[in-house]
């Protein structure tokens, strides 16, 4: 391109005199140059240029404004076909935040389906669907870094988890999917690499919903558990006509697995040698967290139609079902509902970390109340009766308006056709109950979509919490908090160093004045999906946190005290 700029100011020089032969040859120049100039424009650095005219919407009167596509968001998930013909298409897909590229700013990943010869019934588009990073780009926009990362999968993806396995400082990628699934190990680069074969992780061709990253035996590597949901069979059509097509139960179910990691990169199948016996479970969403507080995490399955399993981890020593003893394994009414997700957290603020499961209909806000034992409080707390008209898929604690207590965040969609229903947000009134206020934070909450995966998370750092939800074979929507942190806030960075680096299974006390908040850190969270890694905290009209407690994996104990408000700490685990 610069010698054509200097060749077009060699003919300017020598035109004397200016004759009609030199305009029409300095006029062709100038086309090529131009023409040269909008070859440059296409391919990747056509979608950068894009990006610079990408401008965020201002801040209206909405506590929640959807913003996606003027950020840059343009990611519209597909089932592969043009209409729903399983149970396989009904229930992807999920989505994560994570920093992949360590520069202190969320980026975001979405999970699709995709045209499958011999499952889709449809004919074979001329571009297939495919999974997508957006990289942050540090000014309220996202770039689609999908191709060059190559992280866009080759399979039907379902959900995502996100965790570090080889302690490198750069998070790493497992997708659950239908068929093979897929490890994707961060080269610190800005790409990654399909490493599945070698971990020996891709799960035997299975149809995996769920999974979860898990530091079982508390030896500082990260570990995995896939749950698996049923043995589908694109043949079998046999059903009765106003189902649409054949539920859960018309098929056998699938085995969960529970992989140790080793240490040198690959991974050893321990689900029978550590108790695991799934029988009849469908898993759906997976969760982990230490709901006993014994220093070792536990793992949730919500299961479609069937018990759901909460197994107790044994000390590292294998793991014991402990669902149907501690209360978590039915519905308040002694049922096996049709369970999509888990979550944790502390919402009476007791030190006890409680569980919420969304299902097709009432939901489980389940409250730890010690030794082992829950009480379902889904009809007393006024979620029941708000969510019978839904179907719940992603839930997820979060505390949106930083008023220092966990309120929840559910996408909602019907389950055997493309219906949309509108998403939930439950506020935490301090006193044991919920209020539904969707309709008071925006316009979004009065839309219908088919809502299934959501992830939560602080994407452009002020300090309040914004989701991003995938939509069934439709449009991505996120929604910016604009007003959550006119109330103080604080975030945590965890980094282990004998625990695992992410600081799985850390947990986290902060005392202000009387505001007591306990936490953990976790992988997946909600429906095949995966929060902000940073722990954030709302902390009302407090200026100063009186008191940080970290507990870590590794058992070491570790104080802050006296830690301004409104602000993103990194903590490292002492040596």
């Amino acid at each position: 391109m610069g010698s054509l700029l200097f060749n077009i100011k060699k003919i300017n020089k020598q035109a004397q005199p200016y004759t009609l032969k030199n305009f029409c040859i300095l006029n062709l120049v100038l086309a090529l140059f131009f023409m040269l100039g909008a070859c440059e424009q296409g391919g990747k650095t056509n979608k950068k240029n894009d990006n610079l005219l990408l401008v965020p919407a201002k801040s209206n009167s909405e506590f929640f404004q959807e913003i996606g596509e003027s950020i840059g968001l343009d990611f519209v998930h597909s089932i592969g076909a043009e209409e729903m013909n399983n149970i396989v298409e009904s229930v992807g897909g999920g989505a994560a935040f994570l920093d992949y590229d360590k520069d202190g700013y969320m980026d975001i990943y979405t999970c699709s389906g995709t045209w499958l010869e011999g499952f889709s019934k449809s004919e074979k588009p001329q571009e297939l669907p495919y999974n997508h990073l957006y990289k942050n780009m540090q000014d309220g926009t996202f770039m689609d870094v999908s191709s060059q990362s190559g992280v866009q999968g080759e399979s039907y993806s379902m959900g995502i988890t996100v965790g570090d396995f080889n302690n490198d400082g750069y998070p790493d990628i497992y997708l659950s999917n239908y068929g093979k699934n897929t490890l994707y190990q961060n080269l610190t680069d800005g790409t990654f690499k399909d490493i599945t074969d070698k971990a020996g992780v891709g799960g035997a061709n299975k149809c995996s919903v769920g999974a979860v990253w898990l530091d079982f035996d508390n030896d500082g590597l990260l570990d995995l558990y896939v749950g698996n949901y049923l043995n589908f069979d694109p043949e079998y059509s046999y059903y009765y006509a106003p189902d649409g097509f054949p539920g859960p139960l018309a098929y056998d179910s699938q085995k969960d697995q529970l992989f140790r990691n080793t240490g040198n990169g690959s991974f050893e199948d321990v689900t029978d040698q550590m108790g695991i016996i799934d029988i009849d479970g469908r898993a759906m969403g997976v969760g982990a967290a230490d709901y006993d507080d014994d220093g070792f995490v536990d793992i949730y399955v919500a299961n479609d139609h069937t018990v759901n399993y909460l197994w107790h981890n044994d000390q590292g020593k294998g793991f014991t079902d402990k669902g149907t003893l501690s209360g978590t394994g039915f519905s308040q009414a002694g049922e096996a509902t049709v369970s999509m997700s888990v979550d944790f957290a502390d919402y009476n603020r007791d030190e006890l970390l409680d569980i919420f499961i969304s299902d097709d209909n009432y939901c489980s806000l389940y409250e730890n109340l010690g030794n082992g034992i829950f009480k379902d409080n889904s009809y007393t707390s006024g979620i029941s009766m708000a969510s019978g008209q839904f179907v719940g898929w992603s839930s997820s604690f979060l505390d949106y308006d930083n008023d220092g207590d966990a309120d929840i965040f559910k996408s909602n969609g019907e389950l055997k056709h493309l219906y949309g229903q509108e998403d939930q947000l439950f506020d935490n009134l301090g006193n044991g109950k919920f209020s539904d206020i969707s309709l008071d934070l925006g316009g979004y909450f009065e839309e219908e979509h088919v809502g299934r995966g959501a992830c939560i998370g602080d994407y452009d750092n002020d300090g309040d919490l914004d989701i991003y939800i995938v939509n069934l074979d439709g449009k991505g929507k996120f929604l910016r908090n604009n007003f959550g942190n006119l109330s103080n806030w604080l975030m945590l960075d965890l980094e282990g160093t004998v625990s695992n680096k992410d600081g799985l299974g850390c947990r986290i006390k902060i005392v202000t004045d009387t505001l007591v908040q306990t936490a953990q850190k976790k992988s997946t969270t909600g429906y095949l999906s995966q929060n902000d890694s940073r722990i954030h905290f709302g902390i009302a009209d407090y200026e100063v946190v009186d008191r940080i407690e970290i507990k870590w994996p590794s058992g070491q104990f570790q104080l802050l005290e006296k830690v301004n408000a409104n602000q993103i700490i990194k903590v490292v685990e002492p040596q």
